[in-house]
């Protein structure tokens, strides 16, 4: 575990993008990334994560980008989990004393643009994911039984980040309130202003 920058993971990102793709190519998917909340404390951190973003918006790389991690049930091989250290005692309608930051939604978005431009994703929800829209397997890959929003619930991650924004918890998918509308919406933005540069 050690704390890194958005440009080193830059570097990281493209490192990783030829063993990635060819892992996730090796069970007929894209890589993708998910996103996660921890359900602990804003300094806790856990190792099923590839990047952990702890209370104060540190990021804290967990291990190698390529290494394939219990982060999303049947949908490790070729992609990285991303996660908030937030939500302990969190549920739907209540986030707990631990909700996401404003800062922690800022650097996890930041982060999403740096993995996708590193390994070549369009950030859309084919590629970048909420752990519950994985769940419910909303690319349209048939990994598994459905397990989120609309199903029973066992995933939500990030369905609602707690801000005016993303204020409450949704089950459409399509709903631009979400937070994984919200996250890919900031995530393209910093795309966009790095462009501009």
């Amino acid at each position: 575990m050690r704390e890194i920058s958005i440009a080193e993971l830059d570097v990281l990102a493209a490192n990783a993008r030829e063993e990635l793709w060819r892992k996730a190519k090796s069970v007929g998917r894209d890589c993708s990334i998910y996103l996660h909340w921890t359900a602990g404390h804003y300094d806790q951190k856990f190792d099923d994560y590839h990047i952990n973003i702890d209370g104060d918006g540190r990021i804290w790389l967990m291990a190698d980008l390529t290494e394939t991690l219990s982060h999303t049930w049947k949908r490790n091989t070729g992609s990285v989990g991303v996660t908030l250290c937030c939500a302990v005692g969190g549920n739907t309608v209540d986030l707990g004393a631990e909700p996401p930051t404003e800062t922690q939604i800022e650097v996890m978005s930041e982060v999403i643009c740096s993995l996708a431009d590193g390994l070549w994703l369009t950030i859309d929800k084919k590629h970048v994911m909420t752990h519950g829209e994985a769940a419910d397997n909303i690319d349209g890959e048939w990994c598994h039984e459905p397990y989120g929003c609309q199903s029973t619930c066992e995933r939500w991650d990030l369905q609602y980040l707690g801000t005016d924004q993303s204020p409450a918890f949704v089950m459409d998918y399509d709903d631009p309130k979400t937070g994984g509308n919200i996250l890919r919406g900031k995530a393209n933005w910093y795309r966009n202003e790095r462009r501009k540069q």
